[in-house]
């Protein structure tokens, strides 16, 4: 399978399913799945490929069921920014901001190509990381919010994150990770780090029905950023658009990228109570703004996305500035 990876020729379906069992099934040693994953790499992964993957690893993930309109906001990671938990400090902003009837499902694990992973921001703030589905799943309709720690619903992937973490560099999981959430959550924003992959996520999505924003800074950040424009591939009824945010455009000033840089679990926590107890920074500004992209991915409307995420973002600094955001961590924690 490797020497066929390194001869440049794509992946049967029975052959991705084959290795797949393998690796997250305990069968495949170290040394395997690191040379997998490398000419995984150096070949180029194709939507099919990735989309049989996909198929591959959500067969074998603990099931979970959550009611209503789901939405996840991930990114790929891999993006050595070295910027702050901005996926996660939005999905708390938007779920406090989300009309009724929307949870946000938000599915991460931890650092494995970048310093603090979701998990580890979240475990610091008091989220535990191991509770049962159905309190995971009790939690999403209590409060509009609920975490699903990768490891915990796709057991399976503990004997690949050693040597994800070994090799330090981005895999063909990175693209996973966003599109392997349990609870196949109806909406999602993915934030890409390699740009050569959006249009092959999004014809991944697509080709599922799903709705999304893939979103990319052209300072390379995996979020929409606000240190220059970026790009969003819209995906919707199974078609794909591409467009241009730039931050000025919805009043908001450029950051310097060092300006959005985090650093520990314990220093992401800080900054996560910070902003949610109204600390006005470049921080701020960018939360806001992935934010209110998951708010337009659950109801895109007919108007430009720069105007749509301009609207959604007055609902996500209210939400904000009221204390709601703040309220509901604060839940949440004694809810886990």
């Amino acid at each position: 399978m490797i020497t066929r990876l390194l001869d440049g020729r794509d992946l049967r379906a029975v052959e991705t399913e084959w290795a797949v069992a393998r690796m997250i099934r305990g069968e495949a040693t170290s040394a395997q799945i690191a040379g997998f994953l490398t000419a995984f790499r150096a070949k180029g992964e194709t939507a099919s490929e990735v989309g049989q993957l996909v198929d591959a690893l959500l067969g074998e993930a603990v099931a979970i069921t959550i009611p209503g309109t789901t939405v996840d906001i991930a990114g790929t990671g891999g993006d050595r920014t070295g910027a702050v938990n901005v996926s996660t400090m939005a999905a708390i902003v938007a779920a406090a901001a989300a009309p009724e009837g929307v949870t946000v499902v938000k599915h991460g694990g931890r650092a494995s190509s970048s310093q603090t992973g979701s998990a580890d921001m979240l475990e610091q703030l008091g989220i535990s990381l191991e509770p049962a589905s159905d309190q995971v799943a009790r939690t999403a309709v209590e409060l509009g919010i609920t975490f699903l720690f990768a490891p915990r619903f796709n057991p399976g992937l503990r004997h690949v994150s050693a040597v994800r973490r070994e090799l330090a560099t981005p895999t063909v999981f990175n693209l996973l990770g966003p599109l392997i959430n349990p609870a196949r959550p109806t909406h999602q924003v993915i934030g890409v780090a390699d740009r050569r992959m959006a249009p092959l996520i999004a014809e991944v999505l697509a080709s599922r029905g799903r709705s999304a924003l893939l979103v990319r800074g052209s300072d390379g950040l995996d979020k929409l950023t606000t240190t220059a424009a970026s790009e969003v591939w819209i995906v919707h009824q199974g078609t794909t658009t591409r467009t241009v945010v730039e931050p000025l455009d919805l009043g908001i000033p450029r950051a310097a990228p060092a300006e959005l840089r985090g650093g520990t679990a314990i220093d992401n926590a800080r900054i996560t109570r910070e902003l949610l107890a109204g600390q006005r920074s470049p921080i701020r500004d960018v939360v806001l703004l992935n934010a209110a992209a998951v708010l337009v991915a659950v109801d895109p409307t007919i108007e430009s996305l720069a105007e749509q995420l301009h609207h959604a973002m007055t609902y996500c600094a209210e939400a904000l500035d009221s204390g709601a955001a703040n309220a509901l961590l604060d839940r949440w924690i004694l809810r886990a």
